[in-house]
């Protein structure tokens, strides 16, 4: 009996501690969970999230239209000093406070000084009018005020500026080739966004404009490369990936140096097509056909939209102007580009690079959208376009460089010979 109770007591003892043990693990595991939490909630609060940047040192850019779960943070030192250059006044107005998406928020007073009171008008688009607005340290943002009677606008306000499951979108996505926001106003019952300021203006006013402003060879791939480096950040860069879904040559802005942006990102019109089909988004000329008639939009149409732009980029011809009859019957032969190259490259460029870069585009508009190129392989195929060029370009620069030696040489040598002529005349 006395064996028994001993076993008895051991076997209690034993359970006792296991269950102590597992207690422990337990209360510390939920200690540890919590306190995760706790830091992952705190970096949110005190930083600014920008989705990563792709390691492989492509460009990059961004849109907004699809919805965001998850980024990277950044902290906010880095982003305002990121951001010194292009943000408005300094942080110490007692108006002014960072949101939760790490965008400033501005007064009315200051928007309305700053754009002398709302007289600059740089246009007018979906959103309501744009206006050019100067700094106090002289630097220029555009400010986009929403128009009263303007659902789009007010659609565009709360993507861009309000949160969804604590992800910021606008405040988030930052790239050298996305026009950024640098800040917002909710005053006065006014809505305003305020954008990093892009003096060229966009790609379609430079291309279909009725000023002297033309675009060489160079510039229009090196746009074509940025605008594949923006787009290439929202399908492969950004966690989770963004489809930008109103990519047009309307949309891409211009800055000083002629760097490509992509602009507006996920802020498509609504159009009605056929009386059926309603909410399709988008702009006409641009839209995939597949999406027209499955309504599904994916990474693949933002590839058509692409594809329909570097036609723009060769062609100069607008959608609206039926480029893509021009583009179907130009297939039909291997240098059917050249007829519906733009004249202003006519003689000024290489002729295989448009061919190439024609390829490129064609590839884009695949009928199928499986067989369409991914956002990274354009990036690729457009680069080796350019570093074929620049290869060329070194070639002939080194071929001229030994042809100045040759003739250098040639020259030392003539003045040799008549100094040991001169020198045979005297003796």
């Amino acid at each position: 009996m006395a064996h028994k109770g001993d076993l008895v007591a051991i076997g209690i003892s034993v359970g006792l501690a296991l269950g102590i043990l597992i207690a422990a693990l337990v209360f510390f595991g939920i200690r540890w969970y919590k306190r995760r939490v706790n830091l992952r909630r705190c970096s949110n609060e005190r930083s600014v999230t920008v989705l990563p940047i792709r390691t492989n040192g492509f460009g990059t850019s961004t849109d907004f239209s699809a919805s965001l779960s998850n980024s990277i943070a950044v902290q906010i030192t880095e982003y305002h000093q990121k951001r010194s250059s292009n943000s408005w006044w300094s942080f110490h107005s007692k108006n002014r406070f960072v949101s939760t998406s790490g965008l400033p928020k501005y007064s009315y007073k200051e928007v309305q000084k700053a754009t002398q009171n709302f007289t600059t008008i740089l246009g007018e688009g979906s959103f309501g009018p744009v206006y050019k607005a100067t700094m106090p340290t002289g630097g220029l943002v555009a400010v986009k005020v929403l128009a009263s009677n303007s659902h789009q606008g007010e659609k565009e306000f709360h993507t861009e500026v309000s949160c969804n499951n604590h992800v910021c979108l606008l405040g988030r996505l930052h790239h050298r080739n996305l026009v950024n926001l640098v800040g917002y106003c909710v005053d006065k019952g006014k809505h305003m966004l305020v954008y990093e300021f892009m003096s060229n203006g966009s790609l379609a006013n430079i291309l279909y404009g009725e000023g002297e402003q033309g675009l060489s060879w160079q510039e229009r791939l090196e746009i074509a490369l940025d605008i594949s480096h923006g787009i290439e950040y929202l399908h492969e860069g950004a966690v989770p990936p963004v489809i930008h879904r109103d990519l047009k040559s309307a949309n891409i802005l211009l800055d000083q140096s002629m760097r490509a942006k992509v602009a507006d990102f996920g802020l498509s019109k609504e159009e009605v097509f056929d009386g059926r089909k309603c909410g399709i988004k988008g702009t006409y000329g641009y839209i995939d056909p597949v999406y027209i008639s499955t309504n599904k939009f994916t990474m693949k149409s933002d590839i058509y939209s692409f594809g329909v732009i570097i036609f723009e980029l060769i062609t100069a011809i607008h959608p609206h102007q039926n480029l893509m009859e021009y583009v179907n019957l130009a297939a039909m032969s291997p240098d059917g580009v050249d007829e519906i190259l733009d004249k202003q490259l006519v003689g000024e460029c290489n002729i295989e690079e448009v061919r190439e870069l024609a390829k490129i585009a064609h590839k884009c508009l695949h009928k199928l959208p499986r067989k369409r190129p991914s956002i990274g392989e354009v990036t690729q195929a457009i680069l080796k376009i350019k570093q074929r060029r620049l290869a060329k370009e070194d070639t002939m620069s080194m071929a001229e460089g030994d042809f100045s030696r040759i003739m250098s040489r040639i020259q030392d040598q003539h003045i040799e010979l008549t100094k040991l002529a001169s020198l045979k005349e005297i003796n």
